[in-house]
């Protein structure tokens, strides 16, 4: 159980049966009245938004989250096959429960997986990853004094914006959650 004082935000509660993140939290004591916590709560299965008002020092029960290390081994039909690093089960996923993460997933890459009762929440990518860019346009040379991008495909089917001067068989460093480049590596 948690107090609702104890509020915190990516603190996961269980509500009605289903897992709720804190996105967002507020404490308020108005001058009249008893002090109240008001929240903005986020479905971890379906990703819907609930705006809810917690008495201070209501408790309400955790999330029991856990966390495994598994490693992405190849892709087989639709399924997307992980391996535990711990007890090297290995487990099937498909590209919902991997979300938008899936177009960086590469074989042999590490993620964390998150489960509650035996049942995949979500995955965990990197931050960022290092891929190879397969296809994008020539660069104009004296064409850099805007600053311009151009769409180009890495290795793993995803595309992503660059700078001008990016060429094919170069690896570059992509932020996962903002789909933004980085760097070159």
């Amino acid at each position: 159980m948690i107090s609702s004082n104890d509020f915190r935000t990516g603190v996961t509660i269980e509500l009605d049966g289903q897992v709720w993140r804190v996105v967002d939290f507020l404490h308020v004591k108005p001058g009249k009245g008893s002090a109240f916590v008001r929240t903005t709560l986020k479905n971890v299965q379906t990703g819907n938004k609930l705006e809810r008002t917690f008495r201070a020092g209501e408790t309400v029960p955790q999330a029991n989250l856990e966390k495994s290390v598994m490693q992405y081994t190849y892709k087989e039909g639709e399924q997307f096959v992980f391996m535990d690093m711990e007890t090297f089960e290995q487990a099937p996923l498909n590209p919902d429960q991997i979300g938008d993460g899936v177009k960086y997933l590469k074989e042999g890459m590490e993620v964390n997986v998150v489960r509650w009762n035996d049942q995949v929440l979500e995955v965990e990518l990197p931050n960022s990853v290092v891929l190879e860019v397969t296809e994008t346009d020539p660069g104009v040379k004296g064409d850099t004094a805007t600053g311009g991008t151009k769409p180009a495909t890495v290795e793993t089917g995803a595309t992503v914006m660059v700078p001008l001067f990016i060429s094919i068989g170069e690896r570059i460093k992509i932020d996962t959650r903002s789909d933004t480049y980085l760097g070159r590596e």
